[in-house]
């Protein structure tokens, strides 16, 4: 069946063994310049392109394959009288096998290569060829992946065009993550179209539940997302966990104080800042100390042998850091089973969109931003001396990670209660201040701020608060009972600081 093959590769990963056994059977290959030397070189004999289609390589290569005398070769239907009469009148003969894979793009949008230099890794023929072998499966087998090169020799000796809807299936998604790249590397930025394409990082073992399946993606040319990181030990990586190391890290990497933040079910349930980086650990992990148990705990420094030893007394499913120390990994070494992750670029990587399904579709949005200063914020009340200004900054980035409704409560750069997740504003409240009696029941409360993701449409709210011996509140404001809130809180001796931003998350 295999009678002539087209082959054009950057990628000659797997060549040689593809081909060594079908050229043993007869296969004529006809191949284009760096790949046709590379196989000449091997002991392989070619046909190169220009004999085929007439015409020379051009244009340093960019016009090479672009010619009737390939495409019709890879688009005739062999069941085609019409077709294979239109081949017979121009002399083309028709290719059984064609394997293919894209001049590296991705390799040269990772090394930051110039536009011109980038604009010269386009493919052009590469696509071109794979697209109409792969409309033409029926007759003509696509190989677009060395990874496939395995099962085709397998399956070869018992072909059917189902074997080959698969692989032209496999192409068409293959340029279609190109494409995309291309698309984003050159600014294309919509918002008609959506260019999306994402690489296999690895196939999870199942999703948020056992009987769900999951595979984790990144985006083509990332190289400094959380697929950067290095797992250094532990058991593999879950869904769940992937989720929840996305959420620590997007909250500690906002910190420039050394800080620690420790999540659970995708919601922080402790964080704390400190100069001193085991106070700080220490501070996240005493913030729930009964939410922790089971959590992932991310941080933003180099991690050392006092903070190992602090993370070590509790059972943690991951730690995630940007280094660990050899003495740190001699300590966790000890907990076999605990995922230790080292991701050196935790605090540069550039989110560029959030992106998540609904039915039919899904919806993108620019990542919330939390601001560096206060000068933009309005004062009910006293204004904030410069630690409490700290605590309202810092809780206002922790509240806009917990999933709405959303309260947290912060002392000295440390959460002692956190409300999430509540279908009303009060319940909310009550859930930050139950954790923060339960988890510091000696902590004077003229020291704790609260912070709300987003305004108080009522005042009972700020009632709870009062009643609770608190004295900071700091919203976004915007409520249409916006004074009717700022006379209850001014009544109880309350200082208000409205932000005018919201932090929704859903």
């Amino acid at each position: 069946m295999w009678k002539r093959a087209l082959v054009s590769v950057s990628d000659k990963t797997g060549l040689v063994e593809l081909l060594s056994p079908l050229a043993a059977k007869g296969l004529e290959i006809v191949s284009t310049g760096g790949t046709a030397q590379f196989l000449k070189d091997k002991g392989f004999t070619v046909k190169e392109i220009s004999e085929v289609t007439g015409f020379p390589e051009v244009m340093d290569g960019r016009v090479k394959t672009l010619h009737p005398k390939v495409h019709m070769g890879l688009l005739g239907r062999r069941d085609s009288k019409e077709h294979m009469d239109s081949m017979k009148q121009f002399g083309v003969e028709g290719f059984d096998l064609v394997v293919v894979n894209l001049y590296p793009f991705e390799a040269a949008a990772r090394a930051k290569a110039s536009m011109p230099d980038l604009i010269e890794k386009i493919d052009i023929g590469g696509p071109s060829m794979l697209r109409s072998a792969a409309k033409n499966h029926a007759s003509v087998a696509v190989l677009c992946d060395p990874s496939d090169y395995s099962w085709f020799l397998e399956n070869s000796g018992n072909w059917s065009e189902e074997k080959g809807r698969r692989l032209a299936a496999k192409v068409y998604a293959h340029t279609s993550v190109y494409d995309s790249l291309i698309a984003r590397e050159l600014g294309y930025e919509g918002p008609e179209l959506f260019p999306s394409g994402g690489k296999l990082v690895q196939a999870l073992r199942y999703g948020e539940n056992p009987h769900q399946t999951a595979a984790w993606y990144r985006w083509p040319a990332d190289d400094k997302g959380l697929s950067s990181a290095r797992i250094i030990q532990g058991k593999e990586l879950s869904y769940n966990n992937l989720l929840d190391l996305d959420a620590s890290v997007s909250l500690v990497r906002e910190f420039s104080e050394p800080g620690a933040v420790a999540v659970k079910h995708n919601n922080p349930c402790g964080a704390a800042l400190s100069k001193d980086l085991t106070k700080a650990v220490q501070g996240a992990l005493k913030s729930d100390p009964i939410s922790v148990f089971g959590g992932i705990v991310a941080i933003n420094r180099e991690v050392g042998a006092a903070e190992a030893s602090l993370l070590s007394e509790i059972f943690l499913e991951c730690i995630v850091a940007p280094a660990f120390s050899s003495e740190a990994l001699a300590i966790f070494a000890k907990k076999k089973n605990l995922r230790v992750l080292a991701w050196p670029e935790m605090g540069s990587f550039d989110r560029k969109f959030d992106l998540r399904s609904v039915a039919g579709g899904f919806l993108v949005q620019t990542p919330d931003r939390f601001a560096k200063e206060t000068s933009h914020w309005k004062f009910s009340g006293e204004t904030p001396d410069q630690a409490r200004q700290s605590d309202l900054l810092f809780g206002e980035k922790v509240c806009g990670v917990l999933k709405s409704n959303s309260i947290a409560l912060v002392a000295d750069g440390i959460t002692v209660g956190l409300g999430m997740g509540q279908v009303n504003r009060v319940d909310a409240v009550e859930q930050a201040l139950t954790r923060m009696r339960t988890h510091h029941p000696d902590l004077d409360p003229s020291r704790v701020s609260l912070i709300s993701d987003a305004f108080f449409p009522f005042a009972d709210s700020i009632e709870k608060a009062a009643d609770a011996g608190l004295r900071w509140i700091l919203q976004p404001g915007g409520s249409l009972k916006d004074e009717e809130v700022l006379a209850a809180a001014k009544k109880r001796g309350v200082n208000v600081v409205l932000t005018g931003q919201r932090h929704f998350r859903h």
